[in-house]
């Protein structure tokens, strides 16, 4: 099969397609026909040399651990291993990739990390949901507790993460802000925030709005900045781990009514199955800014690199569509 491989930290440059052998299922695992992927921030904050120390350590000290990356896919079930019971071949299925491996023709995974994909959506609109959706509903629901009327403010809200988090947001009936640049404010406010801040006209922490719950999704304010725009008892949640971020957790976790939040949170299949049942509600859907074949990953990093993305940047693997 043909995967795209790394096994150096650098630029674009040390992705190579090859053609590498198919894997095979373990007992408890399905090998799925990958029709599309995703490039996401943490597949070239992985490849690049200049990571920080926690994403290091998650890549692996000299070279890679993992030579495949992507962390989300959407495709139909090659096979099955003999203990997987809720699947069978033929089935189309969506799912993230917990050590990487999307970037190829074939994955396998594990029975409890894909699910039954959303009716109403192509491969390629399923492929940007399992990674972006997971992280933005665990966040809100799990380390947010948001609620209905709760105020929340999303932070790179024209993003991958951010069109999911401000959707699935007013899916749990809260009253959301998102925050973006010029060009995407009409996008953000199709998605259902109820207000959008141009950031390059306005900053939100110097303003006399307060949240209930603050998502950082591109990891660009600290805990510190936005502090005073928080309600008592507000969390502020970022997904990018930094040591000055786990530092104001174990600090805020002691002392203070509100609250830094990171986490690594493992996804499931009924967290799937939560987005699924959200998706063929019709009120969250995915925005797919760019779309590239396998043989081009190397550009989708470059583009994804800019920061500019607007939603998902996909990419076709088997793409039967």
């Amino acid at each position: 099969m043909k995967a795209v491989v790394y096994t150096r930290y650098g630029t674009p440059e040390v992705l190579e397609l090859k053609e590498i052998e198919r894997p095979v299922p373990k007992d408890n695992e399905v090998l799925v026909k990958v029709h599309a992927t995703t490039v996401t921030p943490m597949d070239w904050h992985l490849r690049q040399p200049g990571m920080n120390i926690i994403a290091r350590m998650i890549a692996g000290p000299i070279k890679p651990k993992n030579p495949i990356l992507g962390t989300e896919f959407a495709g139909e079930i090659e096979s099955v291993g003999k203990d997987v019971k809720q699947f069978k071949a033929g089935d189309q299925v969506y799912g993230g990739a917990p050590p990487f491996g999307a970037h190829a023709e074939y994955v396998c995974m594990p029975e409890n990390k894909v699910a039954i994909k959303p009716t109403n959506m192509t491969f390629r609109e399923a492929a940007g949901v399992p990674f972006a959706g997971t992280t933005a509903l665990n966040y809100l629901r799990q380390k947010g507790n948001i609620q209905e009327g709760h105020k929340v403010l999303v932070n790179g809200a024209s993003g991958g993460v951010g069109t999911l988090a401000v959707q699935l947001a007013k899916y749990f009936g809260a009253d959301v802000t998102g925050v973006c640049s010029t060009p995407n404010l009409e996008m953000v406010r199709s998605l259902g925030a109820d207000n959008v801040i141009d950031y390059t006209k306005e900053d939100f922490t110097k303003t006399d709005q307060t949240y209930d719950i603050i998502f950082d999704a591109v990891g660009k304010r600290s805990f510190s900045q936005c502090k005073g725009s928080l309600n008592r008892g507000g969390i502020y949640l970022n997904t990018i781990a930094t040591i000055p971020l786990l530092l104001q957790m174990l600090w805020t976790s002691k002392m203070g009514d509100k609250k830094a939040v990171f986490a690594l949170i493992p996804f499931t299949t009924e967290d799937l199955i939560y987005l699924k049942d959200a998706i063929e509600t019709g009120k969250v859907k995915t925005v797919i800014d760019r779309t590239y074949p396998l043989s081009e990953i190397a550009e989708a990093h470059r583009y994804s690199e800019t920061g500019h993305a607007k939603g998902k940047i996909v990419i076709t693997v088997n793409d039967e569509t």
